[in-house]
């Protein structure tokens, strides 16, 4: 036999050895390595079924087909020259209105608008969990006291007892997802909280609300934009420019009808809202999964290090 093949020989016996040696050294530890096991997976059990369980409803939207807008942009190109030259700016029409709505729909000022306009910093911050039984959510007491409806929480500053709009934007921001297809325009806006009932509600509400907002704002915005429009020709004697303000004011006349035949100015719903039947969390299995493999890795690592202190210990 080779040197070589001596040297592998001895290597592969030592491997052989040393693996021997851990075997039996994590074997003398069982017991250690199976209570911190067993600690870990206990502990696991008892805190994952403290979570209470959380719900999520969702709404498809389309954006609605709004003439105005494609109107505006044709008018810029067929009349903008002779805009110009009379001294107007003729807006494009290019901005993305449903953008524009779901940026606004995410800001702080609509959503504290939102929360305070609805009623529901109540169940938004004191909401502890949903009972089946009653199908009411139960308010947790040390927060508020539904008897006497105040506010009873213990919070350190800058936090006041009663919360402020700031963190019960905050909180809501948690629990409010918005997402939009970039390829089909489609829009999904979910809500996920302790009650399923208020998930599916608060999300539809959401929905309406944005709609009349961007609606109220338009129809302002055409009303004064109308007012504006027939001044102006009643200022003016050419005809071409009062063809221009006509045009204009047709399309401004649009946004106003369009008002009047839907509530779904904006998004239009695809799929609605409905009660969600399944928790979307948490996930109480992987939890203990997850605990319990730490749990046995921690056990093992304890027990290697008790081994390298002994010797220290004894001398």
């Amino acid at each position: 036999m080779s040197e070589t093949e001596l040297i592998e020989d001895r290597g592969d016996n030592e491997d052989l050895i040393s693996l021997r040696a851990l075997s039996s050294d994590l074997w003398q530890g069982k017991w250690t390595i199976l209570g911190v096991t067993s600690f870990f997976a206990i502990t696991s059990i008892v805190v994952s079924l403290m979570i209470p369980n959380y719900y999520r409803s969702s709404v498809l939207l389309a954006p609605t087909e709004r003439e105005s807008s494609g109107g505006l942009a044709a008018l810029a190109s067929e009349y903008s020259g002779f805009a110009s030259f009379a001294g107007l700016n003729i807006p494009s029409g290019n901005s993305d209105q449903v953008e524009l709505g779901l940026e606004i729909l995410k800001s702080r000022k609509f959503l504290a608008s939102f929360i305070e306009r609805r009623d529901l910093l109540v169940p938004l911050m004191a909401g502890k969990e949903w009972n089946f039984e009653t199908n009411i959510l139960e308010i947790d007491a040390d927060i508020y006291n539904t008897e006497t409806q105040e506010w009873v929480r213990e919070v350190s500053p800058p936090y006041t007892v009663v919360p402020s709009s700031l963190e019960a934007v905050e909180a809501f921001e948690e629990i409010l997802n918005v997402s939009r297809d970039k390829t089909t325009g489609f829009v999904t806006v979910s809500i996920e909280f302790l009650s399923p009932q208020l998930a599916r509600d608060w999300v539809s509400w959401l929905i309406a609300d944005l709609n009349k907002e961007m609606m109220t704002h338009d129809v302002r915005i055409a009303e004064e934009t109308i007012d504006y429009l027939q001044k102006q020709v009643n200022s003016t004697s050419l005809t071409g420019l009062q063809q221009v303000f006509f045009k204009l004011i047709e399309e401004q006349t649009k946004v106003i009808v369009l008002s009047e035949v839907t509530d779904e100015y904006l998004l239009r719903t695809i799929d609605p809202a409905v009660v969600p039947e399944k928790k979307s969390r948490p996930f109480r299995s992987i939890i203990v999964i997850v605990s319990t493999f730490i749990g046995g890795f921690a056990g093992v690592l304890i027990h290697l290090l008790r081994l390298q202190l002994a010797p220290a210990k004894r001398d």
